[in-house]
């Protein structure tokens, strides 16, 4: 499958050698070609270009950009490149203030997600949350003492969450369709979880497993 990735960071980084380690064709979209230069140079089987570029390519997207710029990143793909495609949505609506006693601070309240705000946005694309709770060196092929952890998704589109929990499967997740995407209000402030360390490496499982039965 051809993979267009928006972005140009570790989480953008790491899913796109996983997506390539599994068999697909990537290319990463970015502003700053040079942010990439070494990545490109290790992954010389991947294409770099602009954002735009990136949408083009893909059949199936995703977008991992700081969260604060996701809404400019989709505009400068182009609404007609992201038509009809699935969009992996990895963003989180962290705001550039600093956290309050270690706990992140949100741009968006419980009544609106951001992954509700992109839709609005780009309505014919088909977004889906995912890959937005788990840190980045977990993404691709996580091994836990209690086997496979559970990736919470959500989105309009039936089939474009079809595609997504193959990706899932393919990266070695379980998965967990919540819904629609005003379930995001739910799934995006998972993220929090990065910051508890037993969480990141012998708990996660676990957590995630108590989540899905509440």
């Amino acid at each position: 499958m051809n993979v267009g990735i928006l972005g140009s960071g570790d989480v953008a980084k790491a899913l796109a050698a996983g997506f390539l380690k599994h068999g697909h064709r990537v290319v990463l979209g970015t502003r700053d070609a040079a942010k990439l230069n070494d990545w490109a140079a290790q992954h010389q089987e991947a294409g770099t270009g602009s954002f735009a570029d990136a949408a083009k390519f893909g059949e199936l997207l995703v977008l991992a950009v700081k969260g604060t710029a996701a809404l400019e990143a989709v505009k400068a793909a182009g609404a007609g490149n992201l038509a009809g495609k699935p969009v992996i949505d990895a963003t989180n609506p962290i705001a550039d203030a600093a956290p309050v006693n270690g706990v992140l601070r949100f741009f968006t309240s419980l009544d609106e997600s951001l992954l509700e705000r992109l839709q609005r946005a780009v309505p014919e694309a088909h977004f889906v949350k995912a890959f937005n709770s788990v840190g980045n060196a977990m993404m691709v092929d996580p091994q836990l003492k209690d086997g496979k952890p559970t990736m919470f998704i959500c989105g309009n589109d039936n089939e474009a969450k079809a595609a997504v929990r193959g990706i899932c499967d393919q990266f070695g997740w379980e998965t967990a369709d919540m819904g629609g995407a005003e379930a995001a209000r739910a799934i995006e402030p998972l993220c929090m979880l990065w910051c508890i360390p037993g969480l990141l490496h012998n708990e996660w499982n676990h957590a995630f497993k108590l989540l899905r039965r509440q």
